[in-house]
């Protein structure tokens, strides 16, 4: 077990200091809110590297809001990732599925607003971008995140998680250049139960964070 999101970030980015060397313009860390920014600052600081916020919202199910069903991210280059399979067990309603990824898209928009404020995104064309999450369970909602960061001319893609199931492992690592995950477990309940503190990360937290890291 972590004793904490930085506990695990530390360990994180003593597993990724080889990417110090990368040639060009150098290592960009992108943390998803809010949990994964935490992780993701101290990756920032063992890399000399700037943090940024990668926004991605899932999908919920009709009155499941929790299930995912997919998960949407916005930018130069949206995404939609959806989970067909779980779309046609349950019959969701096409009008239903519109609805509800234009509802998460607005919700992307305005955090994207609030965490960056009037600041611009950090530039990543020609980059390494390291994308970081407090942990793993389906990897729907860093699918999206990945495919919109293919689209905008990223030298190389580098996942970063403290823990994460062999099967989503299996899965993602397909989908970037380079997958670092500490733990594997045969068995997850939840990310929460690979973590001592698991305390929700705070929108302050993660502004903070992100004054303090970027450059």
């Amino acid at each position: 077990m972590f004793t904490n999101r930085e506990e695990a970030g530390r360990q994180l980015g003593a597993r990724l200091g080889h990417l110090k060397a990368e040639p060009g313009p150098g290592v960009v860390v992108l943390g998803l809110p809010r949990g994964g920014v935490v992780v993701a600052a101290q990756i920032a600081t063992a890399l000399a590297a700037p943090l940024d916020v990668l926004v991605v919202r899932k999908l919920g199910a009709p009155l499941q809001p929790e299930l995912a069903i997919g998960a949407v991210t916005d930018g130069e280059h949206p995404q939609r990732i959806l989970n067909t399979r779980v779309i046609a067990s349950l019959g969701v309603d096409p009008d239903y599925l519109e609805r509800e990824a234009s509802r998460q898209l607005e919700k992307v928009r305005r955090r994207q607003s609030l965490y960056r404020g009037n600041r611009p995104s950090v530039s990543l064309s020609g980059r390494t971008v390291v994308v970081v999450d407090d942990g793993i369970a389906t990897g729907a909602t860093v699918r999206a995140g990945i495919q919109a960061l293919r689209q905008a001319a990223v030298a190389r893609l580098v996942l970063a998680v403290p823990v994460a199931p062999q099967v989503t492992v299996k899965v993602l690592g397909d989908e970037v250049d380079e997958l670092v995950c500490l733990e594997t477990p045969l068995v997850f309940p939840a990310v929460g139960s690979f973590y001592v503190d698991f305390r929700q990360t705070t929108d302050a937290e993660v502004i903070a964070l992100l004054e303090e890291k970027r450059s």
